[in-house]
Formats: structure tokens, C-alpha cells, sequence
């Protein structure tokens, strides 16, 4: 497995030989080591923590507080994956909230941040990039916009959105990004915009084409008996899980453990 560091230098050279970029989520210090172990190339402390860990029905409700907290937790478990940190809902509403908040996360051990938005965020994306804090981008279905995109909806099926999309990934690179996820979306639109853009794209049920493709790693692991269409379950973690929890109750309301093995004595 990978032991070197990733840096936006080494994403970019994966771009150019058609190396396929691998990112997943963590939220603690102990998975973001298992999968930097694993030689996840990024790792995001993404705002899907408020569906995971947090409890919420969406991303809506998550806060800078939460995001900093976590991405200190996963900066503490990580050697050589690039940690990038999701701005939460209203965080970069203003370009002076955009540059306080992300060098918070930046300070926090974030390495990037990442942030929703296409042309109308452009010149937020650049005066963060020109003040030295990378970006990653995020355009197609944005689960910050889900009330105004009336649900999770696969965006870019009308000749309109698809412009729109387009147009969005060119200002996200032009505003300097250094990559973008391309979520819920058609596979040749995506395809598309790997080929017009030079930084790397990376697909979130975006299909084949992208340059590298990301999931929640709780989908991954399989904590739940619903998955998105274009999530592929590694592991059923929850079976595990529920298991071996019914047989620890089991053992101890019979007095099977602890036993003397278990004891100070």
C-alpha cells in the first residue's frame, strides 16, 4: 500500500496518468488511521457527519464547531492522506466568513477545505486559493442546496442544467481549485468534465469516468440496510455489529463472562 505523502502536487500527476484517486470519509482518529493504513489517498471530514454521527435527517444542521472538533480527531490519526474538511451550511456565506472559517479548519489539521458551490461561489473559491487555503470543489447535487434542489435528485438530465453544471465545474477551476467532486449525476456529463477540466475530478454517483470516485465509509462498511443506488457494500459491519453485542449480553446476564482469564486476581 502507499507510504508516501499526498500532496495537491501528487493529485495533480495522478490526473495526468490516469491514476485513479481513492477518498473516504472519517470522523474519529482511529478510522482515519485504518484507512491511511490502507492507503486512501483522501480522507474527508465531511458534513455527512450530521447523517452518521450526528443524528441529523441532513447536513443542514452541522456547525463549525462540529467540523473542527472532528478534523482535529482525524489530523491526529493520519501520515500520509490529505485531510480535507468540508465548510458546513452558511459557513462561507460572505468572502469574510469564507477566509475566518477556513483557516480555522486549517489550523484545526485540515490541508484543504471543501466547499459547495459553482459559478456563484467563484470568487469566494478564488480569494481563498490566492490567501494560500487550497479547495476542493463541488458542483452536480449538493446536499447544502437539497431544499432548493427539492430533495437528492440526479442533476444534469435537461440540456439547461447540464450548461449550468458545466459552467459551474470551469469557474470552480478557474477560481483555482486544485480538484472537484462531481455528484449525482449522469455518467457522460461527468465524463465530460473530466475531459474539459485539468484538475482531477472526483465522482460521487457520477459513474466510470471520473478521476477518482469517494463514499462515505459508513456506506462503505455497510451500517445500514439502505444504500444509494451507486454505493458498493465492502462490509456488512452492522451484522457484525448487532452479533456480537447479542452475545456479550447473553454472556454476562449468564455469567459466562468475565471469567478468572478477565481478572486482576
Amino acid at each position: 500500500m502507499r507510504k508516501e505523502k499526498v500532496t495537491l502536487p501528487r493529485l495533480m500527476e495522478m490526473k495526468k496518468s490516469g491514476e485513479k484517486i481513492t477518498m473516504l470519509t472519517a470522523y474519529d482518529c482511529l478510522l482515519a488511521q485504518i484507512l491511511d493504513e490502507a492507503g486512501i489517498d483522501i480522507l474527508l471530514v465531511g458534513d455527512s457527519m450530521g447523517n452518521v454521527i450526528l443524528g441529523y435527517e441532513n447536513t443542514i444542521p452541522v456547525t463549525m464547531r462540529d467540523i473542527i472538533h472532528h478534523t482535529k480527531a482525524v489530523s491526529r490519526g493520519v501520515k500520509n492522506a490529505l485531510v480535507v474538511s468540508d465548510m458546513p451550511f452558511m459557513s462561507y456565506f460572505s468572502t469574510e466568513e469564507a477566509l475566518k472559517n477556513s483557516g480555522r479548519l486549517i489550523r484545526a489539521g485540515a490541508q484543504a477545505v471543501k466547499l459547495e458551490g459553482g459559478l456563484a461561489f467563484e470568487d469566494k473559491i478564488r480569494t481563498l486559493t490566492e490567501s494560500g487555503i487550497p479547495v476542493m470543489g463541488h458542483i452536480g447535487l449538493m446536499p447544502q442546496h437539497i431544499y432548493q434542489m427539492g430533495g437528492y435528485k440526479v442533476q444534469g438530465k435537461t440540456p439547461e442544467e447540464t450548461k449550468r453544471i458545466m459552467d459551474d465545474a470551469k469557474a470552480v477551476e478557474s477560481a483555482g481549485a486544485f480538484s472537484i467532486i462531481l455528484e449525482g449525476m449522469p455518467s457522460n456529463l461527468a465524463k465530460n468534465i473530466t475531459e474539459e477540466l485539468k484538475i482531477p475530478t472526483i465522482g460521487c454517483g457520477a459513474g466510470v469516468h471520473c478521476g477518482g470516485q469517494v463514499l462515505v465509509t459508513h456506506d462503505l462498511l455497510g451500517f445500514y440496510d439502505f444504500a444509494p443506488r451507486f454505493v458498493k457494500r465492502y462490509a456488512n459491519l452492522r451484522e457484525i455489529i448487532l452479533k456480537a453485542s447479542r452475545k456479550y449480553k447473553v454472556e454476562v446476564e449468564e455469567g459466562i463472562f468475565p471469567t478468572d482469564q478477565y481478572s486482576y486476581d
